[in-house]
C-alpha cells in the first residue's frame, strides 16, 4: 500500500477514546481510573468523564476578551512626556513608530505579539468551539491547535510587559516620563480573559464530535 493509501486508512479508524474505553482520566493528575470512580485515589479531585459547561465558560471568556481588545487597540497605550510635552501611542502607532526609526526588528516582535498572536487565539479557539458545538469530527491537529493556543497565550504579555519595564525606569521628573496608558490595563485584561476561554474548554470533547455526544 502507498504512503498516501496507509495515511487515509488511519485517518479513517475511529479514535479509541478513555470514554470508549470505561474509563476516566483525572484532569487534575491525569491518573486513569474505572468509569464512574467518584474522586481521583492519587490526588483526590472529583472525576468528570466530561464537563459539561465547559463551552459556556470558553465562549463568555472568549467574548469578554474579544470586546476588552477594542479599547486596547483605540486608547493609548504608552504616554511619553519630553520637557512638558506629551505624545501619546497606540499599539499600532508604537508599531509604525518603531518602524519610522529604523527598529524593524522590535517593531515585528511587537506587532505579532500584540496583534496577530490574540486575534489568532480569538480565532482558534472560536473555530475549536464552533466544530465540537456542530459535532463535526475532531482530529489530533485540532487537539494539537488548543495545545498551541493554550502555549502560546502567555507570550501576548510582552506588550505590557515593556510598558511596564519603561514605565518603572524612565521616570525623569519634567525631562523624561513614560507612563502606561488605559489601553495597557485593556490589553492584561484581553490576554487574562483570552487564557481563561482556552483553559476553560475541555479538549476531551474534541475526540466526542463525531460521535454526537451532547456537548
Amino acid at each position: 500500500m502507498s504512503g498516501d493509501g496507509m495515511a487515509n486508512a488511519e485517518r479513517a479508524q475511529p479514535v479509541l477514546t478513555a470514554r470508549k474505553a470505561g474509563l476516566v482520566g483525572c484532569a487534575e493528575c491525569g491518573h486513569v481510573h474505572p468509569k464512574g470512580t467518584p474522586t481521583c485515589s492519587v490526588c483526590g479531585s472529583g472525576l468528570a468523564s466530561r464537563d459539561s459547561a465547559s463551552l459556556q465558560r470558553v465562549w463568555a471568556w472568549l467574548i469578554a476578551g474579544m470586546v476588552i481588545y477594542i479599547p486596547a487597540n483605540v486608547y493609548p497605550m504608552l504616554r511619553t512626556t519630553t520637557f512638558g510635552a506629551t505624545q501619546e501611542s497606540t499599539i499600532v502607532g508604537g508599531v509604525i513608530d518603531l518602524v519610522d526609526h529604523g527598529s524593524i526588528g522590535v517593531a515585528l516582535i511587537v506587532f505579532v505579539a500584540s496583534v496577530i498572536i490574540p486575534v489568532s487565539k480569538f480565532i482558534a479557539i472560536a473555530y475549536l468551539a464552533l466544530r465540537v458545538q456542530r459535532g463535526k469530527p475532531g482530529t489530533s491537529t485540532h487537539f494539537h491547535l488548543y495545545e498551541f493556543v493554550e502555549f502560546i497565550g502567555r507570550w501576548s504579555m510582552i506588550d505590557v510587559f515593556v510598558v511596564a519595564i519603561l514605565s518603572a525606569l524612565v521616570q525623569l521628573n519634567f525631562v523624561a516620563s513614560i507612563n502606561p496608558g488605559i489601553a495597557a490595563v485593556s490589553f492584561a485584561l484581553s490576554v487574562a480573559f483570552t487564557m481563561i476561554s482556552a483553559n476553560s474548554f475541555d479538549p476531551r470533547l474534541i475526540w466526542d464530535a463525531p460521535e454526537g455526544n451532547p456537548v
